[in-house]
């Protein structure tokens, strides 16, 4: 005899009645010809909820349940109720192009919850959910350096104050800011979790706080990001912005599931950092004349090779803004867009967007300058190749150690080695090298065997009219409140180029080592990375 189980029928009638309403919310959505769509299985973006106070949204029975831009998707019960209809108008008001769907109470109920977690942010102008502007800017003016942000984090995890998480990371993105770091890296550990800045391309452990608290910041940065709460067994992507002084600093988000919590790092995007010319990024005057002449032609193809991390994205950044000029069309294919170039038409690679479905799409749109985030296949190669024989002038970037193993890679990749000489007009290397800070560096006198080491170096260094005439002093770290403690501020980048003439073109079609490129280029007394 079958046991009757008063719990499971219990359950079985409510998912019998939750189908039923989402059912009867369809058939509405058809006959007032507006999309269904339903909450329950959906994430809600607070960034959007947060637009209709919770009051309005649950009296006119109404949800914004995504943002995207200026896009506002919102979820009604009935497009008939004349209360949610002026919540719409509000919406559009504000300049929002608001797209209506119909949804089921429980969808409503599900969105409704989501202003909960809004309680713990801190809301800006309207549309934005984002850390405290005032705030930021305040403690960006007193967190100096690394002991400065220790103290404050310290003294808001003992405080009892309800707020002290959103207060907490604050101080984190606010000491990030002020210092110039490009990463936040929070990494769980068995009994605590450590918390490291990536300052000038180097790892530094600025503190470490009890897992406890960390689990209220990550919920933090989950619900600012996007992202799901209830999600902790699988990668997760999204972004925020923090508004400075007028400027929008987008954080891009990554949660990956750890042995003992989620472990994140946030890139901070810095839109400041594009308005460095190529003087700031550290080229000296050789290569200037160099880049000068060679992306003013009309055509050809300049490689920028390297590892990641090493900067090859923000030079070509600054090649795009030196070309730029209204009467010329500039396409890019990137992954993804680091940063947004005014009058440049971006694109961004997907699933379904690859990098040699771009460039081909982007041939077809009549540009002058196209810039391939990165050349990793021989379509990609190949394409890019023909481009610049083709009247477009091409920037790239591939993954090699030093500019003559150019040529040995696309060749690797199925180039026709024939055709190099006419299409690649230049290819450098480059990594980064973090300077000492200007204001706390020490002058040492260089002596003894160091003395004849460096004058053995010099010797050999190409151009070296462009050296300093004082070759007797070195400088060295110390720390000080510009640099925040640490006596390097800022990076700069060493070059090397190798430029396409009869002897490389002839190296190239008899040879792929990159031995042989480096012996035929001999003449053109490149100056090396390493000097």
């Amino acid at each position: 005899m079958t046991q009757f189980n008063e719990r499971k029928q219990d359950e079985r009638l409510h998912e019998l009645r939750a189908r039923e309403e989402e059912q009867l919310a369809e058939i509405l959505a058809g006959k007032y010809k507006v999309e269904y769509v339903d909450l329950t299985v959906k994430s809600v973006d607070t960034d959007a909820l947060r637009l209709i106070p919770e009051a309005d949204a649950r009296a006119s029975e109404i949800a914004a349940f995504r943002k995207i831009n200026k896009r506002i998707m919102v979820a009604m019960r009935s497009p008939e109720r004349e209360d949610a209809m002026r919540a719409i108008q509000n919406l559009e008001r504000l300049g929002y192009r608001v797209e209506r769907y119909i949804v089921s109470r429980a969808s409503l109920e599900h969105a409704w919850d989501r202003y909960h977690d809004l309680s713990y942010a801190t809301e800006t102008e309207a549309g934005v959910l984002t850390l405290s502007n005032e705030t930021i800017q305040q403690m960006i003016s007193e967190l100096k350096t690394i002991d400065d942000l220790r103290e404050h984090v310290g003294r808001n995890v003992v405080s009892k104050d309800t707020h002290r998480v959103s207060r907490i990371l604050e101080i984190i993105m606010a000491g990030a800011l002020s210092l110039g770091v490009s990463d936040v890296h929070l990494e769980p550990e068995e009994e605590s979790v450590r918390m490291r800045y990536r300052l000038d391309g180097v790892l530094i452990e600025v503190l470490t706080f009890d897992r406890v608290i960390y689990a209220l910041i990550s919920s933090r940065i989950k619900l600012l990001s996007g992202l799901k709460l209830n999600i902790k067994n699988a990668a997760q992507d999204g972004r925020f912005s923090i508004q400075v002084n007028e400027k929008e600093i987008e954080i891009r988000t990554s949660v990956l599931p750890g042995a003992y919590a989620e472990t994140i790092v946030m890139r901070i995007l810095d839109p400041s950092t594009l308005a460095l010319s190529m003087e700031v990024l550290g080229f000296d005057k050789y290569l200037m004349d160099i880049f000068n002449h060679e992306i003013a032609k009309p055509n050809g193809m300049i490689l920028n090779t390297g590892p990641t991390g090493s900067g090859k994205t923000t030079t070509l950044y600054a090649f795009l803004r030196q070309v730029y000029k209204p009467e010329i069309k500039i396409v890019t294919i990137e992954d993804p867009i680091e940063y947004h170039l005014p009058g440049i038409v971006q694109t961004q690679v997907s699933k379904d967007y690859t990098f040699a479905l771009g460039l081909r799409s982007t041939l077809r749109q009549d540009p002058d300058v196209i810039m391939v985030g990165e050349i990793r296949d021989n379509e990609v190669a190949s394409t890019a190749v023909q481009a610049s024989l083709t009247g477009h002038l091409v920037f790239s970037t591939l993954h090699t150690n030093d500019a003559a193993g150019t040529f040995p890679r696309l060749i690797e990749m199925g180039v026709n080695p024939d055709i190099l000489g006419a299409a690649v007009t230049v290819a450098m290397a480059q990594r980064l090298v973090r300077r000492l800070c200007p204001n706390c560096r020490e002058a040492r006198p260089i002596q003894g065997d160091d003395a004849k080491i460096v004058a053995a170096m010099l010797k050999n260094i190409p151009h070296a009219d462009e050296l300093p005439e004082n070759h007797d002093t070195m400088w060295a770290a110390k720390g000080c409140t510009k640099c925040g403690g640490i006596g390097y501020k800022g990076r700069t980048a060493v070059v090397e180029v190798v430029l396409m003439d009869q002897e490389i073109e002839t190296a190239v079609r008899t040879t792929s080592s990159e031995r042989d490129i480096w012996k035929a280029a001999k003449h053109q007394k490149i100056r090396r990375m390493a000097q």
